[in-house]
């Protein structure tokens, strides 16, 4: 990149300290907005990053339909019930809309949606008020991406951060740029687009791109055994953990792009990269963490 402005970043944040004394309150609240019928698993994959990824308390969100299947998967997160149209998808009206956040809209807390709920014209306008009206950090992931790409452009009066993290495909529909386009030139793509937004990127791939405009890190941690089915929503659930912890956005991306890399590093050597699943990878994120440390 030739831009003067930017600024590239080689080292990871410093990991925070866990006081002996914390409490589940003083690490972070998680809501994640997932799922749908015969998506089950996208509730349970990010639940699982966001728990590995250390929040104090998560709370998994899922249409009524699916709230047995997820809830049974992991005792050690919460999950909430919501209403759904007729083919499983979350459908909820402004009322609830409030009363599903609200508990969420204060310091220490993030929300994330997207991984599996499909796509409605009730689903995009979740998305676009959850973009508009949330104070605390947003990841935005999966069907999220899909429906602001209906969009003419992103909203520009959100009131707090937001990272968004496509892989091309969806990076193509958000920026109506061609996949060969975006993979010519992945780095000056992924600057413009968050810089222009006033949002933090996480360009997924092979040296996965974090950027928020101003800085520019290139992942190196990662293996092609993590292209399957589930491994992006384990993802959405860490970043969603560490923006709960108080990481700044960026930080936030680039530890948990690293951390995810890893996991997924260590699950070859114990699964192949053949052989790896993407619930492989939360299982090994308590030893991403402890190499890291």
């Amino acid at each position: 990149m030739s831009e003067s402005h930017l600024q590239i970043v080689k080292q990871l944040p410093a990991i925070q300290k866990r006081e002996r004394d914390g409490n589940k309150g003083n690490f972070g609240k998680v809501l994640l907005i997932a799922g749908s019928r015969g998506m089950s698993g996208a509730g349970v994959l990010s639940g699982l990053g966001a728990l590995r990824g250390g929040a104090g308390l998560v709370y998994v969100a899922v249409p009524a339909g699916i709230q047995d299947i997820v809830a049974s998967a992991e005792p050690s997160y919460l999950t909430i019930r919501l209403s759904e149209d007729e083919n499983g998808r979350i459908d909820i009206n402004q009322i609830h809309r409030n009363e599903l956040i609200a508990p969420f809209l204060n310091s220490g807390s993030a929300i994330a949606i997207g991984p599996g709920c499909g796509q409605s014209k009730s689903l995009l306008n979740l998305v676009n008020w959850i973009y508009k009206v949330s104070d605390v950090p947003v990841v935005l992931d999966a069907d999220a991406l899909n429906m602001l790409s209906q969009l003419d452009q992103l909203p520009e009066d959100m009131k707090g951060p937001r990272i968004l993290t496509p892989h091309p495909g969806e990076f193509s529909r958000l920026t109506k740029l061609s996949i060969k386009e975006i993979q010519a030139n992945r780095e000056k793509h992924a600057v413009e687009y968050a810089k222009k937004n006033n949002i933090t990127l996480v360009l997924k791939g092979a040296n996965t791109i974090i950027t928020d405009g101003d800085k520019l890190a290139i992942n190196p941690t990662g293996n092609p055994g993590m292209a399957t089915g589930g491994s992006g929503d384990v993802l959405t659930g860490l970043l969603a953990a560490l923006l709960a912890q108080g990481y700044s956005p960026f930080e936030a991306a680039l530890l948990g792009a690293y951390l995810h890399g890893l996991a997924g590093d260590l699950a070859a050597i114990e699964f192949s990269q053949n052989g790896m699943i993407a619930a492989d990878i939360p299982k090994c994120l308590s030893k991403a963490w402890k190499k890291i440390r």
